[in-house]
């Protein structure tokens, strides 16, 4: 959530900055509920102070058995005046809780200019795309025909874009959560197993909502949804806390089962499972003083260039438009892997400083220094390792002509086979 007091001292930034993402209108709007607001409660606490003045006068007079039909009256009407203020005061405050909690973070000056995707700008590449001697063919191709991935069975149980992972396949995934998931405790962040079923207020706090609804799983009779990323969770853990300044920075690695329901999407993207109902994900997220949330950002950009190198897979780093950016972020790196297939590179890991935008929402404050007031942290988030599309661009990468694939060195000691192929 933004800050008010920005919006109100200096709106004329904040609608430059908003309309980069499409949402300038929304500020005038925003600063009339809040003027009414402010107009309204003064009125509302004179009117209660006068009721309670003259209520105090009536009871006196009544004791010395004094007239005090015209302080009754004036009672009589300070109370419709007071449920009438206190009406519109609370349809005000809704909708402006409303419309604040629907505005998106300022977009980081060094965010691009432009709304789509297409509008990021490339920022460096490494790698080489492999070349090959035969016509590579996509992961769902590979792995169907080695048996490791069943699209036709998950169909048949939970719908489209549910799969069966298999043999050799599921030790290859343990494999990369194992390796990601020391690579990042080595680095200082906490690994943590967290629900994977939250509250609403979970991901209004993080700006999941009202926004993105449609693609959030829910359970109505329990009043529980499901996560898209463990971001929601981790970023929760420290909701309406004040934490020291010496506690800072705080840094975990959640490992967890994801679910999106993808509403809209469609085409090639849905084939395999590049994009699935139900994935796996190691998630770093990061609780930092605002003067340093710049520098943890580029390190949380560092790891995951670090992890995609020692895994040999051919990417590149995207600083994202201003435009497409998620709601809570105000600036996000894209690593996108090589994929032979599409003859493409594609979205692998993202990582995004959200800056004071999911603080606010969920009252997650830091204590600068003693006797000083709490001011909101900053918070980030990174991916680690994106299980499934990792496992797609290490079997199209490094795909071999009788439908076989190597897998990196490191990964072998954390229980990866070298090379999984026909029997």
């Amino acid at each position: 959530m933004l800050d008010l007091k920005l919006i109100r001292s200096d709106p004329e930034r904040v609608k430059a900055a908003l309309a980069r993402r499409g949402a300038a209108e929304q500020v005038d709007e925003l600063l009339g509920l809040d003027a009414r607001r402010r107009e309204l409660l003064p009125q509302v606490e004179g009117a209660q102070a006068e009721r309670k003045t003259l209520s105090k006068q009536i009871g006196e007079a009544k004791q010395h058995g004094e007239d005090a039909e015209e302080q009754m009256r004036a009672v009589a009407a300070l109370k419709e005046t007071i449920e009438s203020g206190k009406a519109e005061l609370e349809q005000v405050e809704a909708d402006l809780q409303r419309l604040a909690g629907a505005l998106p973070n300022l977009p980081d000056p060094d965010a691009p200019e432009g709304m789509t995707e297409e509008d990021a700008v490339v920022l460096r590449e490494e790698g080489e795309p492999p070349s090959f001697e035969f016509e590579p063919r996509d992961h769902l191709e590979i792995g169907t025909e080695l048996g490791l991935i069943d699209m036709e069975a998950g169909a048949r149980l939970s719908g489209s874009r549910f799969a069966y992972v298999k043999g050799d396949l599921v030790m290859l995934e343990l494999a990369l959560v194992r390796f990601a998931l020391e690579l990042v405790r080595d680095e200082g962040h906490e690994p943590v197993v967290p629900p994977v079923l939250v509250r609403e207020e979970a991901l209004y706090g993080t700006g999941f909502l009202p926004g993105d609804r449609d693609q959030i799983y829910e359970v109505p009779k329990d009043e529980l949804f499901l996560v898209g990323t463990s971001e929601v969770s981790l970023a929760a853990l420290h909701a309406d806390e004040i934490l020291e300044a010496d506690r800072l920075p705080l840094r975990y690695a959640g490992f967890s089962t994801c679910f999106r329901r993808e509403a809209g999407a469609a085409g090639r993207d849905t084939r395999g499972i590049f994009r699935v109902h139900q994935f796996d994900k190691v998630e770093m997220f990061s609780f930092v003083e605002p003067s340093e949330s710049a520098a943890e950002h580029e390190r949380l950009l560092a790891i995951e260039e670090r992890i995609l190198s020692a895994l040999e897979i051919p990417y590149r780093v995207v600083n994202v438009a201003a435009g497409d950016l998620g709601a809570p972020a105000a600036k996000k790196y894209d690593c996108e892997a090589w994929i032979p297939s599409q003859e493409r590179y594609r979205e692998l890991t993202s990582c995004s400083n959200t800056t004071d935008y999911q603080a606010r929402r969920l009252s997650c404050r830091y204590r600068p220094g003693d006797g000083e007031s709490p001011e909101a942290v900053h918070t980030l988030n990174g991916t680690a390792v994106a299980v499934g599309r990792t496992m797609i661009a290490l079997i199209e990468n490094r795909q071999e002509r009788d439908g076989g694939f190597t897998l990196p060195t490191i990964l072998h000691s954390y229980g990866a086979p070298e090379r999984i192929g026909p029997r």
